[in-house]
């Protein structure tokens, strides 16, 4: 099942095993469960401190257990954890004996102290690229704390689970038999959740924190690259990021970054991460910024409070908070989103295998999304309010050619139509003739572009009339010792190259900035 090479550096990793594992699977005579038999043994012969058997008990089968020899507890993989999910494989299978993990000390002993029964069943597909990270942060709670106990379900190994739970986005987490929370979810947040008084301990973190030079509010493309050549400069630069990598982490596909050929979004951020890293750069994750107290109104430091409390100051501020997916805002979305309303395509398509599916969107991620839906589902109908679509040609011309596939062109979506539970439809009228139709389907992916993170900064920094920050060549914003770049400013194009670039540039006028200013009146209190 594994070739050669994905053997050869399986055998490497499970030489860092410090005590032994169990491998324990709940199988039956099906086909699914002979690959996952396969799968097991295999890696069990890689190494002799890995044993496997077949005397798991458990009602969801195909599955299995990574227990510590002598245990017959663990993370449970109701999954053949192939795809997306073999490092998720990995890590539980290292962390199970005894490998370290590389996560903040203080995570691990917030995660060990954990008072209360927590029993985690997170639901993924092997083609989602948001679900590892889901994956990875309840096994590692699992193995760090006997409390608590997780089940990683693959949804389409899992089909009639999946449509009992009206399990419709992935990864979903259902935590002691209650939905917990849906989308990319990192350790951090996950344990925050559940730890009440972290944001309390967090604010009076950030608070403490002595001024920074260059303060980056947000952790995309611009505000790594801002980072990176802020911090060559020999200064003191903090990043605070709701996610590092922001909108990347949802591009499943990157051929157009100049000198690297072909990647993917998450491993373009974990990238950008370790770089940044590199350069000592104080990275403050699960940040939300609320609010921008300018110099002028501060005793001469910005100040950026954020939605937990704490506050930052710097010498100068560099904005580059990114944007998120746009809403169609018709009635309906909001009360279906996870419930068929979809915004990733890669990560939720597979649950809407052999199902009807519309995508909301003619441009180039729209066109694209239908692409690879077209492959899974029964049939797309594509929606687009203007009179042609508006992706390359080469993508119109791919998608035209796909047999199921039904393209609609002056449509406007009225509607999102559901049972109460799950979408059954979705209204649109035609521009054209004024006459309102309905499709009957189960899903809907809306790919109508992007709106930027800004809301927090109306009445404090100049907007343009679509919400995006008011910048001038060199990315100064109307507030001095505030700079901004990337998808959140009104610099045409929204591409990470182009991104970066503008952060490398607000970089160098912040640090231009400084030189400038006297430091005696940048700090005065």
């Amino acid at each position: 099942m594994l070739d050669d090479t994905l053997k050869s550096q399986l055998q490497a990793y499970l030489g860092k095993l410090q005590r032994p594992i169990r491998l324990i699977a709940s199988l039956d005579g099906g086909e699914k469960s002979a690959e996952l038999r396969e799968l097991l043994q295999e890696i069990a012969n890689l190494s002799d401190q890995v044993s496997f058997d077949e005397s798991g008990t458990d009602a969801r089968k195909p599955s299995f257990v990574i227990a510590r020899e002598g245990e017959t507890t663990g993370v449970r993989f109701a999954a053949i954890p192939l795809g997306h999910e073999f490092t998720s494989l990995v890590l539980a299978l290292l962390w199970t004996g005894g490998h370290p993990p590389k996560v903040e000390a203080d995570v691990i002993e917030q995660i060990k102290a954990l008072d209360g029964d927590y029993h985690f069943e997170v639901y993924m597909s092997l083609s989602c690229h948001n679900c590892p990270d889901v994956v990875q942060a309840t096994s590692l709670m699992a193995i760090l704390n006997p409390r608590v106990k997780t089940t990683i379900i693959d949804g389409g190994l899992n089909q009639a689970e999946v449509d009992a739970r009206q399990v419709m986005a992935v990864p979903m987490a259902w935590l002691n038999g209650q939905v917990f929370g849906s989308g990319r979810m990192l350790v951090e947040e996950i344990v925050a959740k559940l730890d009440v008084k972290s944001d309390e301990r967090e604010a009076a973190k950030l608070s403490a924190k002595d001024p920074y030079d260059v303060l980056i509010v947000g952790g995309g493309p611009a505000g790594a690259a801002a980072a990176v050549y802020a911090a060559r400069k020999g200064i003191r630069v903090g990043v605070a990021a709701e996610r590092f990598g922001g909108q990347v982490n949802d591009t499943m596909a990157i051929e157009n970054y100049i000198s690297v050929l072909e990647t993917n979004g998450p491993a373009f951020a974990a990238a950008l991460e370790q770089q940044v890293r590199h350069y000592e750069v104080d990275i403050m994750n699960l940040q939300r910024a609320d609010k921008l107290i300018p110099a002028e109104e501060a005793g001469g430091l910005v100040r950026v409070q954020m939605a937990n409390g704490g506050v930052l100051a710097a010498r100068s501020v560099i904005l580059s908070t990114g944007a998120r997916w746009r809403n169609v805002n018709v009635p309906g979305e909001q009360e279906y989103k996870n419930k068929g309303v979809a915004y990733c395509p890669h990560c939720d398509g597979p649950l809407f295998k052999g199902k009807r599916v519309a995508v909301i969107g003619g441009g180039n991620s729209g066109v694209e999304a239908a692409i690879d839906l077209a492959g899974v589902v029964q049939h797309v109908t594509l929606i687009e309010f203007a009179d042609q679509l508006k992706a390359d040609a080469v993508l119109v011309s791919k998608l035209k050619s796909l047999p199921n596939v039904t393209i609609h062109v002056n449509a406007q979506t009225t509607e999102i139509t559901g049972d109460g539970s799950k979408v059954n439809g979705l209204g649109y009228k035609d521009r054209v003739s004024g006459e309102t139709k309905h499709i009957e389907l189960e899903g809907v992916f809306v790919q109508i572009g992007l709106v930027p993170n800004t809301e927090w900064l109306k009445g404090t920094v100049e907007l343009s009339r679509y919400g995006e920050i008011v910048v001038d060549a060199k990315g100064h914003t109307n507030v001095p010792g505030v700079f901004a770049a990337g998808d959140c400013t009104t610099v045409p194009y929204k591409q990470i190259v182009i991104a970066a670039g503008e952060g490398a540039k607000a970089a160098l006028s912040a640090f231009d900035h400084l030189i400038r200013t006297p430091v005696d009146e940048a700090v005065a209190a």
